[in-house]
């Protein structure tokens, strides 16, 4: 048996003011076949990870194709996106003939002429293997669940976890069914059901957080159903509501031994009873920064994160605002560290004069308005460290080059490589203990509760004006497929497959 597998994954937000080229993806992650290191997946490439590990047990023959990932940013350039997706269909062409494909993808990349770029993917990957070699599929739950991708793959499978705390054991999955199908132990078959809403709820951007009660039963539910009765897989697609393309939103997906009649019916049971889920609230409310910080000193304990999640480089902000660092400072706080901010040319200056150099820096506000204004300070350089990593779970993720500098009492770390808040390394690469500060301010909208989560006494979700900021009624969609709630009150769910 021969299975290949390779990666293309970036999460994509039509309004960023970041562009996407193959440069991002050099900095994200740009393998080529035989390249993955062995210690742990990266980004979206649990797939090839697993299957490496499993190849010679399972009997099967892996052929590995590349891997590359881009932090979240704007749509990707068309030269590069075809650069890179051409790139594994050749390797494909190459891997032939094949028994099964194992694809490794975000869901929610959009390229410009490509709406539903992974649809294109397993498009062009069907027309060379043929219709025979099983093609299996995990996607990030904030994917687009798109007609034709579900059309053309074999079997997809979504991480149930928000934040995503199991994406290795959906990737185990993903290859027991893969195998089981080429050996002719399953006939897999999907429904999908479409629920006409891009979240449960707007105004918290509430993205289905199965951290808290309302979708910690439903995917406690889900699970209890899952390998009884012939039900293969039940995936809760959330959306990621800032791609503008036609199929954005929230649906179900069902993969059944056979019976697509059953699966129609258990699509469509669980979709209404995700749609029952409007406007219930899902999320802790958002305050001002100025509260938010006087909440965590008022607190009698330690430490205390703050969230500015709107400027979460992992939704496609730029990690430069500066507005929570801005307050910190002029309000002398002590005892608080804050990354990561994303600043390169800080960053090289920092190099440049070297640990314990003291220098007038310019930090952050460089992307456009949603970045704050930039601060000018003299800083104190406290730590500097090339090629840094963090991790999240049972991921690694890059920071690149990091230093750390003090403002006043306010320690911050820099980075080269745009990328949101996750392990605790993000501060004790550069020196900095994390568990001795009264306030850890974390660039990140929930990713970073993996590892903060059980250390922080206290968490506070702050409004700064970074660009993650905006409601969805106040977005310029023009792509989408309307009505959609809640732009629209009246949008009719339904079974689309």
């Amino acid at each position: 048996m021969r299975l290949f597998a390779a990666t293309l994954a970036t999460e994509t937000h039509s309004f960023s003011p970041l562009p996407t080229g193959i440069d991002s993806f050099k900095e994200g992650f740009f393998l080529r076949p035989g390249e993955h290191p062995e210690q742990a997946p990266l980004w979206c490439t649990e797939p090839l990870w697993v299957a490496r590990r499993r190849a010679t047990a399972d009997g099967f023959t892996l052929i590995e194709g590349s891997c590359f990932y881009a932090e979240p940013s704007a749509p990707t350039n068309q030269r590069d996106y075809e650069f890179l997706r051409d790139e594994i269909l050749t390797q494909v062409k190459e891997a032939l003939p094949l028994d099964g494909v194992l694809l490794g993808l975000h869901g929610a990349m959009v390229a410009y002429g490509y709406d539903d770029v992974e649809g294109d993917v397993l498009e062009r990957v069907r027309a060379i293997v043929g219709p025979k070699c099983v093609i299996g599929v995990e996607l990030d739950p904030h994917c687009h669940l798109t007609v034709k991708r579900v059309k053309i793959a074999d079997i997809i499978i979504l991480y149930k976890e928000y934040p995503h705390t199991d994406m290795v054991e959906r990737a185990e999955d993903l290859l027991d069914m893969v195998l089981k199908t080429v050996r002719g132990q399953l006939k897999p078959v999907m429904s999908l059901y479409d629920c006409r809403q891009l979240t449960n709820d707007c105004r918290r951007l509430a993205w289905y957080r199965t951290d808290m009660p309302l979708m910690r039963d439903f995917v406690d539910r889900i699970k209890a159903i899952e390998g009884k009765d012939g039900v293969l897989s039940i995936s809760i697609g959330h959306g990621f509501p800032l791609s503008d393309v036609p199929e954005v939103g929230s649906r179900v997906l069902v993969v059944m031994d056979k019976d697509k009649a059953k699966g129609d019916l258990l699509a469509t049971e669980l979709g209404l009873d995700l749609v029952s889920m409007r406007g219930q609230p899902s999320w802790i409310d958002k305050c001002p920064v100025e509260d938010g910080i006087s909440a965590a000193l008022e607190y009698q304990g330690a430490p205390v994160v703050i969230a500015d999640i709107n400027d979460n480089a992992g939704g496609g902000a730029a990690s430069d605002n500066t507005t929570v660092l801005r307050c910190l400072t002029e309000r002398k706080v002590e005892s608080a560290a804050l990354g990561p901010l994303w600043d390169p040319i800080a960053v090289r200056l920092c190099f440049q004069a070297g640990e314990g150099a003291k220098l007038p820096l310019r930090i952050g506000g460089k992307i456009g308005p949603d970045s704050g204004v930039p601060i000018d300070a003299t800083v104190s350089v406290i730590g500097l460290q090339r090629d840094c990593w963090q991790s999240s779970g049972s991921t690694r993720n890059r920071l690149g080059d990091c230093a750390a500098v003090r403002i006043g009492s306010v320690e911050v770390v820099l980075c080269s490589e745009r990328t949101q808040a996750l392990g605790l390394e993000l501060f004790s690469n550069v020196g900095i203990d994390p568990l001795t500060k009264k306030i850890l301010v974390l660039k990140s909208a929930l990713a970073f509760m993996i590892p903060y989560g059980p250390i922080a006494k206290k968490v506070i979700f702050v409004d700064s004006d970074g660009l993650m900021g905006k409601h969805l009624t106040e977005i310029p969609y023009k792509a989408i497929t309307r009505p959609i709630w809640p732009l629209d009150d009246e949008a009719t769910p339904h079974l689309l497959l």
